[in-house]
């Protein structure tokens, strides 16, 4: 893949790229509506999500930073968005093209006051991974073979400007009411300042990995101060396959269960235990090695889950409590799905779609063991997710609903949860987790 000697970092240029984008895609929406007139609705949607998606996709790609991130979050949305999106998004996981070798240089010169081989024996010059924000280089010394994160020019800088500039198309595409919709936007600029900051980012991996690493076939890297930064972050090399490599070859039933429960017991774990999780769960972010261990190697994201969200949310997972309608509806309350102004028809229909929507997704924790390797279950969610983005009721209303918290809680869920499918996990303890909790280190109530 070519590489790129320059990105985009003033306001002026990066706001360029992010209006033209926005401009093709209305255009797309110029032509899907003409198209409506002459053709078949359907294949008039079809050319349009793949029409937005190219654009969007080669509008972005060439930023990265926070405008490529969201695109790599929505990536994982498979279940909810048009398959168009979700495939050309996915590509911000792994394929993007990397910073040329001049520019990595100086992007060491600038942090370090030395050329990479100055710092380390040997240093590749041309990445092994390039994605949203930064990307990843092979380096020696002493022995020691290491992975080395190079943050991308500018992204730090650029991400209050660039979501500022990508609201309005993100408010197009989703149906995005400008009502409540700004502590949302502040959460994911929140949560991606946070990312681009290097130093919190090997803190906080070097204490999760403390916390979990009790938990049997889980492994992390350790991480070097001496050799990171605000911007380069420098860790043990690790050696395996991301995970979505991993799957896409024959792998037994065994293989893929003894890794989808050590998948889910580190989330439970997480989730139930520390009260704060990687809630970026993409492919790129774990590694498979020879021995079926999983090796988790990015822990940028980290959501922390406040009490009185943690609560009503686990409390609605619960069968019971779904099938009971007051207790429902207040944890509806809770949670700010329901709101004290909603007018009588407001109440009972966003009442009825968060019933059917928790009763699907929370199916897991009404049993035992759980089988991710079932179709229809996926499917189930897909096509609900599929029937209310085409709900004209739902797009009359003020759709912004629930805490913020939501955004990255949902996100881990449906990450984990495709994770899990691709594994092919079928019987999976969903409170196997409580095996790990004998002396944690942050120990709080578990799930009943």
């Amino acid at each position: 893949m070519k590489s790129i000697d320059r990105i985009p970092t003033s306001k002026i240029q990066r706001a360029s790229k992010i209006v033209s984008t926005g401009l093709k895609v209305g255009v797309n929406y110029a032509k899907y509506y003409g198209q409506k007139l002459v053709t078949d609705e359907y294949q008039a949607k079809q050319a349009l999500d793949s029409a937005n998606a190219e654009d969007i996709y080669d509008g972005l790609k060439e930023l990265k930073g926070s405008a490529l991130k969201v695109a790599q979050m929505l990536s994982m949305e498979k279940n909810i968005l048009p398959r168009a999106y979700v495939e050309k998004f996915s590509l911000a996981q792994f394929s993007v093209p990397p910073l040329s070798a001049p520019l990595v240089k100086k992007t060491f010169r600038r942090y370090f006051a030395k050329n990479p081989d100055e710092v380390f024996d040997s240093f590749s010059e041309q990445s092994v991974n390039a994605a949203s924000i930064g990307q990843v280089h092979k380096a020696t010394l002493s022995e020691k073979t290491f992975a080395v994160k190079i943050q991308y020019p500018g992204v730090a800088q650029s991400i209050s400007s660039d979501l500022a500039l990508l609201k309005p198309i993100a408010k197009k595409m989703f149906n995005i009411k400008g009502e409540g919709s700004d502590q949302y936007f502040q959460e994911v600029e929140y949560k991606l300042i946070e990312e681009t900051d290097y130093t919190r980012e090997l803190n906080q991996s070097a204490q999760m990995a403390e916390d979990c690493r009790h938990i049997p076939n889980l492994r992390f890297p350790s991480y070097y101060p001496e050799l990171s930064c605000d911007r380069i972050l420098t860790m043990d090399w690790m050696y395996g396959q991301h995970l979505s490599q991993w799957c896409q070859k024959p792998f037994t039933p065994e293989q893929g269960q003894k890794i989808g429960q050590t998948l889910w017991d580190f989330y439970m774990y997480q989730m139930h235990v520390l009260r704060r999780i990687h809630a970026d769960p993409h492919p790129g972010n774990f590694l498979i090695d020879d021995q079926d261990n999983l090796m988790v190697i990015d822990f940028g994201c980290l959501k922390e889950i406040p009490e009185d969200f943690y609560g009503p949310y686990f409390e609605l997972a619960q069968k019971e409590n779904l099938q009971n309608p007051e207790y429902f509806e207040r944890q509806l309350y809770a949670l700010e799905i329901l709101k004290p102004e909603d007018s009588p028809r407001e109440k009972e229909f966003f009442y009825s779609i968060f019933h059917e929507m928790l009763s699907l997704f929370t199916r897991p924790f009404h049993s035992e063991t759980f089988d991710f390797s079932n179709q229809e279950f996926f499917d189930e969610i897909g096509a609900l997710g599929q029937k209310y983005a085409n709900d004209s009721a739902l797009k009359e209303m003020n759709g912004n609903r629930g805490s913020k918290h939501f955004i990255y809680i949902n996100r881990t869920f449906f990450g984990l949860y495709n994770l899990m499918f691709d594994l092919k996990a079928k019987d999976v303890e969903i409170n196997n987790f409580k095996k790990y909790t004998q002396g944690a280190p942050a120990q709080q109530a578990v799930l009943v």
